[in-house]
Parts: C-alpha cells; structure tokens; sequence
C-alpha cells in the first residue's frame, strides 16, 4: 500500500478510536482499496466491521438502497450517488461514520462526459453528509491509489470540522444552561428582596405583640377604671 494512504489511513483512524467510534465504507472504482487501508492497520476488528465493494450500478441500487433517478439524471460517479452510497454503507454497518468512494479511474470514461480521473467521495455521519470532489491525473492504478489517499485526508478534514463544531455547541448549550440558572438565582435573589421589602413596611409590624404584656392597641388602664357589681 501507498505510504501517502497508510500514513492518512493511520491519522484517521486515530480520531476514531480516541472516542470509541466505527467506520465502514462502500467502494466503486477503487475495488476495497480504502477497506485494505483499514485492515492493514492492527486491531482494525474493534473500530472497523464490514464494508461494501458496489461495482455496478445494480448492486449500489439493490445492496445500499442507491436511488435509481440518482443514477439517471446525475450519474453514478456524482455528489449525490457518492452521499446516498456512505448514508446506505452507514445505515446497514450501524457504524458511527461511513465513506464512499466513486470515480473513473480510466483508462476509458465509459461513454460518459466525464473526464477519467474524477472522483467524489461521500463521508456520512449519524448527524450529517455530504460530498467531495476532485480531478486527479494518471493512469489507472494511480488514480485509484489517489482517490482512496483523497478519501481519506477529506474525511480527515470533515471529522475535525465537525469535532470543532460539536465542542461549539456543546459550548453554547453550557452557556444556555448557565445563563438560565443565572437567571434563576437572580429572580430568587430578587422575590426575597422583594419579600423582606414588604415584611419591612406592612402597617401591622407596628403593633406586633410578642404575647406577653396587653396587646398593642389596646388601653392597659381600662380595667381599671371599670367596677364589676
């Protein structure tokens, strides 16, 4: 294997295994190259389950649930094939991502209007998807080595981007949290102000009787005055 792909190949799969996660692909034009990238790698077996060879329009329909209008009104080697055959590869390995690689490697574009040495690659996600694209030149066993090494530093790419963005929201939802208990303490700060405030100038708190004595209000010589037959 390419040293270029086993060194992306072992970056990769670091990030995967620093939060216990999995990875799964499906493969055209590359025919398991980024599989072998995988298992290559010792231990693959605690991150890395199943991946998928879909050669042929047929089986990325039958095998990954490929749209067949997909494939009429794009073209299998397309931004959109490439993220329906990741989000197909995800759903059926339950892996936490899933790339897809498909391409023409040449040395014949097979009648389409597409250059040989084109490529998208879909990476897929539980949360998101989406594809990337690139136009690599050389021979056959070149382009297929270059995609798969394209593949993997766009996964790259993507996975830090979203690391980045998840500790962002993380971020914001901690301060959300923070700023509602904030607000919560000051309301009660704020009805206890009120409520002493209140306690401080109601007209009873004048004539408050502690029990002993005559009551507050009241004339204590009254008794006095009155002669009981």
């Amino acid at each position: 294997m390419d040293e270029d792909v086993q060194a992306a190949a072992a970056r990769l799969v670091r990030r995967i295994k620093e939060g216990g996660h999995s990875i799964t692909v499906a493969e055209s034009c590359t025919g398991g190259l980024l599989a072998s990238s995988f298992t290559d790698i010792a231990g693959a077996s605690a991150w890395f389950n199943q991946a998928w060879i879909t050669y042929s329009n047929d089986a990325k329909i039958k095998v990954l649930g490929v749209k067949p209008e997909s494939i009429e009104k794009k073209g299998a080697v397309s931004a959109e094939v490439a993220i329906q055959m990741a989000q197909g590869a995800l759903k059926h390995a339950d892996a936490d991502i899933a790339i897809s690689i498909t391409g023409i490697a040449g040395p014949k574009n097979d009648g389409t209007n597409k250059k040989v040495g084109l490529v998208y690659v879909g990476i897929a996600s539980r949360n998101w998807a989406n594809a990337e694209s690139t136009q690599i030149g050389g021979n056959r066993a070149e382009n297929k080595i270059g995609f798969v090494h394209f593949a993997l530093l766009s996964t790259i790419k993507r996975w830090d981007e979203a690391m980045v963005e998840a500790e962002e929201n993380r971020k914001k939802i901690k301060l959300q949290k923070d700023q509602v208990e904030a607000e919560k303490i000051q309301f009660e700060l704020e009805r206890a102000e009120r409520e002493a405030a209140a306690r401080d100038s109601a007209p009873w708190q004048d004539d408050a009787w502690d029990g002993e004595g005559a009551p507050p209000g009241t004339d204590s010589s009254l008794d006095g005055e009155v002669e009981w037959d």
